[in-house]
């Protein structure tokens, strides 16, 4: 574990060592949490009425970013994404037009209500079963200020958990998952922690969050979660069949009958050529392209989506893999903006 990533844990073994009482620390939590939650709430509801007062938008993509990497099985630098990511998008080596003509300066197109300080909150001793709480809270907070609709920058895959957790029950039902990944992430407990980001989607399946699940650019799986898809009903297009199965990937027809299509990008969807930075770098992936034509051909309505596992710490010095995923949030914010 890093030091970053360890820092609450030991800041709780002191406050135990020394005695604090429980109830002095629990209050203490509250206040923290409560006070990340307000920050989420006041500026959703400052973007939230800044876009209807604009006026003409039925649906708007808001960033929210959940900076957390301390549940990765290997590197934590996911957790310093979201401000790349932020940063990349703006840097102005490009336009602010999306490839099908949104412009994200309009904020009708892109909002952003800033990052759920989780660092912050794991420093107060707060444990992960309140932290994904906490991320799911940020999210519902989002989604009430219609018509805000959230764009999650990731942190780990599992944050994703937490994420769907809370559009489904906001929105009062199951959604349609489109999931491009390197890898299934739907081990039971990937080593003993059942919010390892290789576990999220065993989460969301076991809470019944999603009706189906499609699982695109798989190239590293083991026999548990081929079992696993099976227990679940996932359907898995591995790199492998990619050839015979892009007709259909490209032309997607998802969510009808439920409560919308959840789109969740791992950056090592992507073939390593295309993106360097990320934890897990595995040969064989989507090429940009594939992703964008999955991705614009697409038929739903996305409700909410994230972009999750770009590592800064193994980027190239010229930022490569940050525009990448800046460029997959710009044109996922077309995708959900209308």
């Amino acid at each position: 574990m890093s030091s970053v990533a360890s820092r609450g844990i030991h800041f709780l073994q002191r406050l135990n060592a020394a005695n604090v009482p429980t109830d002095l620390l629990a209050k203490g939590q509250d206040r923290v949490i409560e006070a990340s939650l307000t920050l989420i709430r006041e500026r959703a509801k400052l973007k939230g009425e800044l876009v209807r007062a604009l006026g003409g938008a039925v649906a708007c993509p808001s960033l929210l970013g959940v900076p957390l990497g301390h549940n990765s099985s290997f590197l934590q630098g996911p957790a310093f994404a979201p401000p790349r990511i932020r940063e990349a998008i703006w840097c102005g080596s490009t336009n602010s037009t999306t490839e099908e003509g949104k412009q994200l300066q309009d904020p009708r197109v892109l909002t952003d209500v800033g990052d759920v300080p989780i660092q912050e909150i794991r420093d107060c001793g707060v444990d992960d079963d309140r932290l994904m709480n906490v991320i799911s809270e940020s999210v519902k907070l989002v989604m009430e200020e219609d018509p805000l609709r959230p764009l999650v920058l990731g942190g780990d895959h599992s944050i994703s958990f937490p994420v769907v957790r809370a559009v489904s029950e906001k929105l009062g039902g199951p959604v349609d998952i489109l999931h491009l990944d390197a890898h299934p992430d739907n081990y039971d407990a990937f080593e003993g922690n059942k919010y390892s980001h290789a576990s999220s989607f065993a989460r969301i399946m076991e809470g019944g969050y999603a009706r189906r699940l499609l699982q695109v650019g798989i190239r590293s799986i083991t026999t548990e979660g081929r079992e696993q898809a099976k227990r679940f009903g996932a359907e898995q297009y591995e790199m492998r069949t990619f050839s015979k199965d892009r007709s259909f990937l490209e032309n997607l027809k998802l969510g009808q009958g439920v409560k919308g299509v959840y789109i969740s990008i791992d950056v090592d969807c992507l073939d390593p050529a295309f993106a360097p930075g990320v934890s897990h770098i595995e040969p064989g992936g989507l090429s940009f392209r594939d992703v964008l034509n999955i991705l614009h051909n697409l038929e739903g309505d996305v409700v909410a989506a994230d972009v999750v596992e770009f590592n800064p710490q193994r980027d190239t010095v010229d930022g490569m893999t940050a525009m990448v995923a800046a460029k997959l949030v710009r044109e996922l914010s077309a995708k959900i903006a209308k």
